[in-house]
């Protein structure tokens, strides 16, 4: 991998890392359900409006949007809210990698290898320590809406891959118009009112900060820079750095809100991410692309 693309995979997964943290931040003022869809309404307006819409059939613009949205931001950020620990979370939601091979094989008959097999045994002992850990019932139910968060993001794989989409930055801002709306009805389905009262004083510098990191970093730089990766070096190469993702956002937390976390759930956390690492190596790694990659 070149060192230019090399820089662009550490800045996307830092920015990913760091988000954890950085969207608790805008939780403690903001309804989660409000927060996301703020994200998203930012996300697509006004850019929907000055970009062309990407060539695939909309129905997939659309699924996208609400799987991206509610199903997994919406429920990541509700689980934090819960208990759930950013920097967790952000090594959580990785399982995403296992799910989407499970899809691989029953959808598109792809074989799923003894390394991947092995590598899901070792993130699900991870992840199961981690459970026997949370203290509370919301806490562990934060967990099981983060692993609920990661089978949402392995069905936006599926998505991606079933429509075929080159337009990835259009394909994003188009897919973002869809999950406002949903979420803060959510929001006033669980709160009511309470959700949208007193908004504007809720938004001060440390939200709107954090909105504006998660829309303009998180979401349009990141899925543009890492999608772009993705273009011009296999899955193979690109995936595993995405382990640099819970190191960032473990790392972060702990700087920026002084997560500190427990001796046991450091084990599990260590047996997780040797999990992933199993599962997604595939031997020598390519160092250069391939000439049909660079076009």
């Amino acid at each position: 991998m070149h060192k230019k693309h090399l820089v662009l995979a550490v800045l996307v997964t830092l920015v990913w890392g760091v988000n954890f943290p950085i969207t608790q931040l805008g939780l403690r003022s903001v309804d989660p359900f409000v927060l996301t869809g703020l994200r998203f309404a930012l996300a697509a307006l006004p850019l929907v409006f000055f970009v062309k819409r990407p060539a695939v059939q909309f129905r997939y613009v659309a699924a996208y949007g609400f799987i991206f949205g509610l199903g997994m931001w919406g429920v990541i950020n509700y689980g934090i809210q819960l208990g759930v620990s950013p920097g967790i979370a952000s090594l959580i939601i990785q399982l995403s990698v296992f799910f989407t091979m499970g899809w691989g094989f029953l959808l598109f008959k792809e074989k799923i290898r003894g390394a991947q097999k092995l590598g899901a045994c070792l993130a699900l002992a991870g992840l199961a320590g981690i459970m026997c850990t949370q203290a509370g019932n919301h806490a562990l139910l934060g967990v099981l809406l983060i692993v609920l968060s990661a089978v949402a993001w392995s069905v936006g794989n599926v998505i991606i891959k079933q429509s075929g989409v080159k337009e990835i930055f259009s394909f994003m801002v188009w897919a973002s118009l869809f999950p406002p709306l949903p979420l803060f009805l959510i929001a006033w389905l669980m709160k009511g009112s309470a959700a949208f009262a007193g908004l504007h004083e809720s938004l001060d510098l440390t939200a709107t900060l954090s909105i504006g990191f998660q829309v303009y970093l998180a979401t349009h730089f990141a899925y543009w820079g890492w999608n772009s990766l993705l273009r011009l070096y296999p899955v193979s190469t690109v995936a595993p750095l995405s382990l640099l993702i819970p190191v960032f956002g473990i790392t972060s937390s702990m700087l920026i809100i002084g997560e500190r976390i427990s001796t046991p759930n450091l084990i599990s956390i260590a047996i997780i991410i040797a999990g992933l690492a199993v599962g997604l190596y595939r031997g020598r790694l390519a160092v250069m692309p391939t000439e049909n990659n660079r076009r």
